[in-house]
């Protein structure tokens, strides 16, 4: 790999500072020097691109991605995908993250077993573009739960969109076959959900069932990720030590403190995306706002709203990622989830890119290695035209997203203006 240098920028480092005009450096994967604006530079041979004023950010991280939903209308259309055209469309997908400027990701549940396994193995091979990823199991769900879509007269394993278990032995026997097949976590589905007809307030697991899976992922070195809409399900994910909370709409006080005592272990990624979209822009696909309505998701975003103001006054960490892949927001859209974060949570501009890129990195278990701009951390970074902080929407706009690294690489480039030069 050759220096790069970029000059002329606005540098939004990811530490919690202003940002501040300067010039940074890239030798090979990582971050070599940062000069501030009039500070000497050393002479080095490098190629440079002159930023011309743009924001340079670190690389953005989306903590609830399903690379598998495949931008349809219903969970039936995921599940029938065949297994060999689905791992391009993940291919396909992972690209399209890269290209908006997530350079990482953290799955939240595969649609069939080992999809998300596979798609991380052939990005580290470097056979195909992506995010760095962490990859998910299927969603674990019991009978009756969220993902058990069984009817008599189709197949158990055919239909079904999660791994349905019953009993603590099921779940360590769902678990161990997951972990054989090289998930870096687990993923339960620890409450309901509106869409599919059952309560996001209901808690179908045990105490046994949840106990065992804890059990069987320290056995392993796993964390758990848990769909944890009610109150109930939060508290358990604190209980079992389940560190990836997902939604947490109905987190009472109590399961607040829990949280918040301890909030070095947990992270809360909220999903405002499914319940904005679902519940405003769905009507083509035949879901109304009233419809929306009628099935909770008007109460569920308001008390969710409510909740994860709590939250975030209270240092709990909150990051983007919002189930994106259904018909009505595609995947590549996500980053609206930052300007949700902003209007629902009540985070501000500068706190909401924080979330997408320094705990982007916490979460992805590489707090020394991406979310900051700091010499020593790889070379994952946004060159934008315009503010974010001015406008959080420019994230939104792939003409806004000019250039684009992963481990030091151009992976995107629009403006195609690099020259080598002595600096």
């Amino acid at each position: 790999m050759k220096n790069t240098i970029i000059t002329n920028v606005r540098i939004f480092d990811g530490t919690g500072s202003d940002p501040f005009p300067g010039d940074v450096l890239i030798e090979g994967r990582r971050i070599k020097r940062i000069w501030a604006a009039g500070q000497p530079r050393d002479i080095v041979e490098a190629h440079r691109i002159d930023g011309r004023g743009r924001f340079l950010m670190p690389g953005m991280t989306d903590a609830h991605t399903h690379f598998s939903w495949n931008d349809q209308p219903s969970l039936a259309a995921i599940q029938f995908m065949p297994p060999e055209e689905h791992i391009l469309w993940c291919v396909g997908v992972a690209k399209r993250y890269l290209d908006m400027g997530f350079t990482s990701a953290l799955g939240a549940a595969a649609a069939k077993p080992r999809l998300d396994v596979v798609l991380r193995n052939a990005i580290d091979a470097g056979n195909f573009p992506g995010p760095r990823y962490l990859a998910g199991s299927q969603e674990i769900t019991t009978l009756g739960g969220l993902g058990d879509n069984t009817l008599p007269h189709m197949p158990f394993r055919e239909l079904n969109f999660g791994e349905v278990v019953s009993g603590p032995e099921d779940v360590r026997r769902a678990a161990r076959m997951f972990i054989k097949y090289g998930v870096d976590h687990l993923k339960i589905n620890l409450s309901g959900e509106y869409i599919a007809g059952i309560p996001a307030e209901a808690s179908p697991f045990s105490e046994e069932e949840i106990a065992m899976l804890a059990a069987e992922a320290r056995r392993a070195g796993k964390r758990v990720a848990a769909h944890a809409r009610s109150s109930v399900s939060v508290k358990q994910c604190v209980r079992h030590g389940f560190e990836l909370v997902f939604h947490a709409s109905f987190a009472d006080d109590e399961a607040l403190d829990m949280l918040e005592a301890n909030k070095d272990k947990h992270f809360v990624a909220p999903g405002l995306g499914w319940l904005v979209s679902t519940l405003y822009h769905a009507e083509q696909w035949g879901i109304t706002q009233q419809a929306a309505t009628d099935m909770g998701y008007a109460r569920e975003l308001e008390v969710a709203s409510d909740t994860l103001q709590k939250m975030h006054k209270r240092g709990i960490r909150i990051l983007p990622g919002g189930d994106y892949g259904f018909a009505w927001m595609p995947h590549g859209t996500n980053a609206k989830d930052l300007e949700y974060l902003m209007r629902y949570v009540g985070m501000s501009a500068k706190e909401a890119l924080l979330s997408a890129t320094r705990l982007g990195g916490e979460i992805m278990m590489l707090p020394e290695d991406i979310g900051q701009i700091r010499p020593g951390f790889l070379a994952d970074l946004i060159l934008v035209d315009g503010d974010p902080l001015t406008d959080i929407t420019l994230l939104q706009d792939p003409e806004k997203i000019a250039m684009v690294w992963k481990d030091g690489n151009v992976v995107k480039d629009r403006l195609r203006v690099t020259e080598p030069i002595l600096v």
